[in-house]
């Protein structure tokens, strides 16, 4: 496999050109397709157009509570960019799933938008991702407006990213962010495609794209109300289990409203409540939050979770250690295992070596948790080909395994 040793060169020693603004598409704000006559008739000039597939999605993030598509926009050469509304579609994406599948997708930062697109039965064949090809290829900020000006030379129009989506009908300003999101990822492909080609990059830049493209669901997390926001400030178990039990009742309810848990009940205000254990509802709504208007309707329901978690028997109290099958927080490897430590100190500064040497950030070059794990519990066999293959198990990649597997192999047998 080819070695890389650069990232992208220096800029020259002269004045930048300004970016050229782009504010709205170039032929225009596309129409939404949201019947499916206008759908038959988009897929119809799609599968006429020619070259890879640029996709994205518009999710409601922070308004919804399930991470749906609202908009699905499309371009190819050929065939111009294509708005897909799935709401009143009813996800009915049968014929812009057989054109899409044909194709490789060009996507920025790909594992936002693969979920929920796989929710409608949108599956890549292949993929190019943008944001990752630009941290392979070296660059420091690889949000797509920024890859968008350091290497095309447009400035994107930006603003919308964080509205709600699921919002009828969409305001042409939305459509026009939405639409440009497509407008230059194919170009911005090719840039990066030759670029990661001159730096001998590109076969690794194949194998974590397949990657994110065949990776499966990500499992749901254990215990996830103890990831509340402000939780360290609880210190007992019978107060992790009102956080438990203000949460699950919040989750239960932002379901049924399809609505972002924090805009039901906001973290700080569940661990204020705790804190605070009031005793009747007036002393709750006396919290702020909770005598806002809209709250007040709910206060008595979340008294009766905390008053429930008060008389839980003690066999049901939520353990205060945060129950994980991993290596403890690396800040405790000294005190627990002094010889981890050292093992985890020398393999990160091996791995920092190594990614400065191929001009690359080090989580890419391997991931955090594998390395940690593999410090923690090294394998029996230190040889570069028993490291070789606790990388494999763990998910890394030939190239990681290539660039990284021997020298792993000698930083692993540092002992404190």
């Amino acid at each position: 496999m080819e070695t890389a040793d650069r990232g992208p060169e220096a800029p020259a020693e002269t004045a930048p050109t300004p970016p050229e603004p782009l504010t709205e598409p170039a032929d225009g704000t596309p129409p939404v397709i949201a019947d499916v006559q206008a759908l038959h008739d988009a897929c119809e000039r799609l599968a006429a157009g020619t070259g890879s597939i640029a996709v994205d999605t518009e999710r409601a993030s922070g308004y919804r509570y399930w991470p749906k598509a609202y908009l699905i926009q499309v371009r190819r050469e050929g065939a111009g960019t294509m708005l897909v509304d799935p709401v009143p579609l009813e996800g009915r994406l049968e014929p812009l799933a057989a054109v899409l599948g044909e194709a490789e997708w060009v996507l920025h930062a790909a594992s936002q938008d693969l979920p929920c697109l796989d929710e409608l039965e949108l599956r890549p064949a292949a993929l190019f991702d943008t944001e990752l090809a630009g941290r392979l290829a070296g660059y420091e900020r690889v949000a797509l407006g920024t890859l968008v000006e350091l290497l095309l030379g447009y400035r994107l129009e930006k603003g919308h990213s964080a509205a709600d989506w699921s919002k009828r009908p969409l305001p042409t300003s939305w459509l026009n962010y939405a639409a440009l999101d497509v407008e230059l990822l194919i170009p911005l492909r090719e840039k990066l495609e030759a670029e990661l080609a001159a730096q001998g990059k590109l076969e690794w830049a194949h194998q974590e794209f397949e990657a994110v493209r065949t990776a499966p669901p990500a499992p749901p997390r254990t215990e996830p109300w103890r990831r509340t926001s402000g939780i360290h400030k609880v210190r007992t178990a019978r107060g992790l289990a009102a956080v438990r039990a203000l949460w699950e009742a919040r989750d239960e309810l932002a379901r049924k409203r399809d609505r972002a848990p924090s805009r039901v009940l906001p973290d700080s205000a569940i661990v204020n409540a705790v804190l605070a254990d009031p005793r009747t509802v007036a002393d709750l709504q006396a919290l702020p939050v909770f005598g806002g208007r809209v709250q007040r309707r709910y206060t008595g329901n979340w008294l009766r979770h905390l008053q429930a978690a008060k008389s839980l028997p003690a066999t049901e109290l939520p353990s205060p250690a945060v129950g994980n099958d991993g290596p403890p927080p690396a800040n405790r490897w000294a005190d627990k295992d002094p010889d981890a430590a050292a093992r985890l100190a020398a393999a990160r500064a091996t791995l920092a070596r190594i990614a400065e040497r191929h001009r690359l950030p080090t989580e890419n070059l391997l991931l955090p948790d594998l390395l940690r794990r593999t410090c923690w519990r090294p394998p029996e066999d230190l040889s570069p080909e028993g490291v070789a293959e606790v990388l494999r198990e763990g998910g890394a990649r030939p190239w990681q395994i290539e660039l990284t597997a021997t020298e792993l192999s000698k930083a692993l047998h540092t002992t404190a």
